[in-house]
C-alpha cells in the first residue's frame, strides 16, 4: 500500500485500486479517482426518485457545480441560469431535498453537510461527526438523512428527530458514493471501487448486492416510480438501467458520455445526467433516445442532480 500527498491531503491508495481509476488524474476533474476527490486547490466539482402524480415535468434542476463551488439551477424549459445562495461551498457534489423544501448539499471539501432552508431562508450546517469526503444523500419519509462517509468507507444516518449520528450496518464498502431510498426504505448505495450497488434492507436483514454486470465505478443513482434502478457507470461512460426486483440489465442509449456523474428523473419519462468531463448536463429519455443538453453557462463539472419536491 503506498501513501500520496495531493495538495494538503495525505491519501492512503487502497490496493484495490486498478489502472482505470489512475486514468482519472487527467480527467479532473470528474470524479477524479475519489482518491483525490476534493484535495485540489480551490479555484475557478444521489436517489432520485419520483413518485406518481407528478402533474407536469419540473422547471427547475439543481446542479452541484463541484469546480466552480456552488450550486446552480437550470431551468429546463429554458430562461436564465441562477445560482442558489449559499456561503463557503468548496467542492460541493452529492444534493438532496427532503418534503419541507429544504435543500441538503454535501460540502466535500469541508467534510460537511450543509442545509439550505426553503424559500432562501438560510444556511446551517448538519450536525454530524467525523466526515471525510461526503459525496451522496438521500432523505427519508420520516425525514432522516443518510450520507455516503466516503473516506471512511461508511454510511451514517441523521435522525431528523435530533437523536444524533449512527452508522448503517454494512459490509466491506470501498469509497461508497451516490445513494437511493426505494418506496419501502430499503437503502441502495453505489459502492466505487469496488465496482458494485449494494442494497441494505430496510427491516433490518442485512445488506445483499444488485445483480448487475461490468460496472466500473459507479457514482450516481436514481429510481423511478416503478422501481428500476439506473446507476452512471463511470468507469464505462454509460448509465445502466436494471430493471425492478433484479430484473434484466441494459445500457440507457446516449451520445458521448464522459464521465457520468449525478442522475435525476423528473418523473415525466426524462433522465438527466451529469456529463462530469463534458462539463454539461444532458437530458434523455429513460427508454433512451432523444438526448439533448440542458442549456447552461460556465459549468465545471457538474456532480450533483435534484429536482426539487412536488408541491400540492
Amino acid at each position: 500500500m503506498r501513501r500520496t500527498t495531493v495538495g494538503s491531503d495525505a491519501v492512503t491508495a487502497r490496493p484495490a485500486e486498478r489502472p482505470a481509476a489512475r486514468r482519472w488524474g487527467r480527467r479532473l476533474a470528474a470524479a477524479a479517482g475519489l482518491l483525490a476527490l476534493c484535495a485540489l486547490p480551490v479555484g475557478a466539482a444521489g436517489a432520485t426518485g419520483t413518485g406518481p402524480g407528478r402533474p407536469h415535468e419540473p422547471t427547475s434542476l439543481y446542479v452541484s457545480d463541484y469546480g466552480n463551488n456552488r450550486v446552480v439551477v437550470l431551468p429546463t424549459g429554458g430562461g436564465a441560469q441562477t445560482t442558489v445562495p449559499s456561503e463557503g461551498l468548496v467542492r460541493p457534489t452529492g444534493m438532496a431535498w427532503d418534503a419541507g423544501g429544504r435543500l441538503y448539499v454535501s460540502d466535500t471539501g469541508n467534510n460537511r453537510v450543509v442545509v439550505l432552508a426553503a424559500a432562501g431562508g438560510g444556511q446551517s450546517t448538519v450536525p454530524t461527526e467525523g466526515l471525510s469526503r461526503p459525496l451522496g444523500l438521500a432523505v427519508a419519509r420520516d425525514g432522516d438523512l443518510f450520507v455516503a462517509d466516503s473516506f471512511n468507507d461508511r454510511i451514517v444516518r441523521i435522525a431528523a428527530s435530533g437523536g444524533g449520528q449512527t452508522t448503517v450496518p454494512t459490509s466491506g464498502l470501498l469509497h461508497p458514493w451516490g445513494l437511493a431510498l426505494d418506496a419501502a426504505g430499503n437503502l441502495y448505495i453505489a459502492d466505487f471501487v469496488n465496482d458494485r450497488v449494494v442494497r441494505v434492507a430496510a427491516d433490518g436483514s442485512g445488506q445483499s448486492t444488485v445483480p448487475t454486470v461490468g460496472l466500473s465505478q459507479p457514482t450516481g443513482l436514481a429510481l423511478n416510480f416503478a422501481g428500476d434502478l439506473f446507476v452512471a457507470d463511470s468507469g464505462n461512460n454509460r448509465v445502466v438501467k436494471v430493471a425492478a426486483d433484479g430484473g434484466r440489465q441494459t445500457t440507457v442509449p446516449t451520445d458521448d458520455l464522459a464521465d457520468p456523474l449525478g442522475l435525476a428523473l423528473d418523473g415525466c419519462g426524462g433522465l438527466y445526467i451529469a456529463d462530469g468531463f463534458h462539463n454539461r448536463v444532458v437530458r434523455v429519455r429513460e427508454t433512451g433516445g432523444g438526448q439533448t443538453t440542458v442549456p447552461s453557462t460556465g459549468l465545471n463539472t457538474p456532480t450533483g442532480l435534484a429536482f426539487p419536491p412536488v408541491r400540492r
